[in-house]
């Protein structure tokens, strides 16, 4: 919140977290929700500023990207994603 927009590229990870809302954002987002295992349970496409909340239940965390980059990723429900310093060699 606060920012002009996200860069592609770049995401926010929020975890714990099963639901975002989009209050004072100024930017359409994609919220792709993982479990505990970082896989997708659900991808909400190009959520758009001030406009309604997201939720998944079940989901341990939240990775909010640039609207589009969820598509650009190739990103699919049951991928397995892993943070930056949990990778695997």
């Amino acid at each position: 919140m606060g920012r002009k927009k996200l860069p592609q590229g770049q995401g926010l990870l929020i975890v714990p977290c099963n639901s975002i809302h989009m209050l004072f954002m100024r930017f359409s987002i994609d919220a792709v929700y993982v479990d505990e295992n970082y896989a997708v349970k659900k991808i909400a496409r190009n959520l758009r500023p001030w406009l309604g909340i997201s939720l998944c239940f079940g989901a341990h965390a939240v990775i909010e990207l640039p609207a589009g980059d969820a598509d650009r990723l190739g990103l699919n429900v049951g991928d397995k994603i892993f943070p930056a310093d949990n990778r695997k060699a």
